[in-house]
């Protein structure tokens, strides 16, 4: 599976964001991408960061932006992942769509809420597992990394490759956040034996990597940050080595699982 990550200046112009996610994906296409992931709430932008706050999103307007962006992802065969706001009844949600080629729109919510987070959305429910062309993905997004729980969840769910998506910015170079962030991937896939892929904005400061890193938490592939650009990997799963072996054979002794 050929996976792709496009980080940007995600900001509060539905239009603006819509324009730069269909020339991505686009792009995608081009390199016969199978896969392309896009940053939290890419489509609308971030409260209080972008609007005062999530009800201030026209919500007509998101809905009929992801069936336009449903069809492009018909049209040209390819998966998308994007991050926006969203509303069901009177609950707002911080949701991450999963966009197939003729299939049914599956999403995420985030379930991890505090600060913003907490004062704008209602948390998921979601489990966060997919299947697209024959991988097991898990979605989770920013805050959620902080948390082995929400992985663990995932690894008792076999899935075969972790996908976050950020809005973790500063309004400053902050380079101790970024690595602190960037070690939380890194130590999520190692505990998990499971590759990660993450996505993030990058403006006004990017505090959080777009990078693809393996089972061992060895990072294979990262994108400079504060510059948008387009992370391409080509991903398949692999035999677990020596160390991924004994990993995982103590987390399933850890969780009473046959090894």
């Amino acid at each position: 599976m050929r996976l792709a990550a496009f980080q940007f200046a995600v900001c509060g112009c539905l239009a603006q964001n819509i324009e730069v996610i269909k020339n991505a994906i686009e792009q995608a296409s081009k390199n016969n991408v199978d896969l392309l992931v896009f940053p939290e709430c890419a489509l609308t932008g971030y409260p209080p960061r972008d609007m005062e706050k999530s009800e201030d999103i026209d919500v007509s307007a998101v809905k009929a932006a992801i069936e336009d962006l449903r069809t492009m992802a018909d049209d040209l065969g390819i998966h998308v992942i994007l991050g926006t706001i969203d509303q069901t009844q009177t609950e707002y949600y911080n949701r991450a769509y999963l966009l197939s080629p003729h299939e049914p729109i599956r999403w995420y919510d985030k379930r991890a809420l505090y600060g913003w987070d907490e004062d704008n959305f209602t948390a998921g429910s979601e489990k966060g597992v997919y299947e697209i062309d024959g991988i097991k993905i898990g979605i989770r997004i920013c805050f959620e990394v902080r948390f082995p729980e929400y992985f663990r969840e995932l690894y008792v769910d076999d899935t075969d490759l972790d996908i976050v998506l950020f809005y973790d910015v500063a309004d400053n170079e902050d380079e101790n956040r970024y690595q602190m962030i960037r070690g939380h991937l890194i130590t999520r896939a190692v505990e998990n034996v499971t590759p990660v892929l993450s996505v993030n904005t990058i403006h006004p400061y990017q505090t959080a990597p777009t990078c693809f890193m393996n089972a061992s938490g060895a990072v294979c592939q990262e994108l400079p940050k504060n510059s948008e650009g387009m992370l391409i990997y080509d991903f398949e799963k692999q035999e677990l080595n020596f160390g991924e072996l004994g990993r995982k054979r103590y987390s399933d002794l850890l969780l009473n699982r046959k090894a």
